[in-house]
């Protein structure tokens, strides 16, 4: 009986340290590793003072106004277009855009400034990019200072986790990018 026991005690020991196969390390921190297709653009013509160049991936919602949204399913988000007439009241719409934008600054870690501007089409802006956890991850505005506005806001249909929205918010701020650079103004 005692032989019995010594051989099981063996047995479970041996079955022990066999399944015990090394040193446990524990996962590193990373991103998604989401990949999403090679951006096409192509310019798009409304019946609207300005066109632009929009990724093929988002399709244009219009709305009244010369408004519209970029909308984009497949990373569920939306890019939110609002056109203003300047008429005397120029400083009035950048005090605004910036309030806009800094009211998202007590769940931002950072906003970051980007001035933009290109003499030879009369476009002239700036480019709010929104780090952290707010419910926009960029802001901008452009205009021609005397007769156009044009203001967008990027917001995801999802509760705000910047490390989760991070892959799409960086493919985003290129399509922003381009549709700035690409803005000519209709007399």
């Amino acid at each position: 009986m005692k032989i019995v026991k010594y051989i099981s005690c063996i047995a479970v020991l041996s079955i022990l340290m066999i399944s015990c196969g090394g040193e446990v390390l524990p996962k590193p921190k990373a991103f998604l590793s989401l990949e999403y297709p090679e951006a096409t653009y192509f310019k798009i013509q409304t019946d609207c003072p300005y066109t632009f160049e929009k990724n093929q991936l988002a399709t244009v919602i219009p709305k009244k106004d010369c408004w519209m949204n970029l909308d984009y399913p497949a990373l569920n988000g939306t890019l939110h277009l609002s056109y203003i007439e300047v008429d005397g009241n120029l400083n009035q719409l950048l005090e605004d855009v910036q309030k806009l934008t800094y009211e998202h600054a007590v769940k931002a870690d950072a906003i970051e400034p980007t001035v933009y501007e290109n003499k030879e089409q009369g476009v002239y802006g700036m480019v709010y990019e929104v780090e952290g956890n707010a419910a926009s991850q960029a802001q901008f505005y452009v205009t021609d200072s005397t007769k156009h506005f044009l203001t967008g806001s990027l917001y995801f249909n999802t509760k705000p986790n910047y490390d989760s929205i991070y892959p799409a918010v960086v493919y985003l701020k290129k399509d922003i990018r381009m549709l700035i650079e690409s803005l000519e103004w209709e007399n």
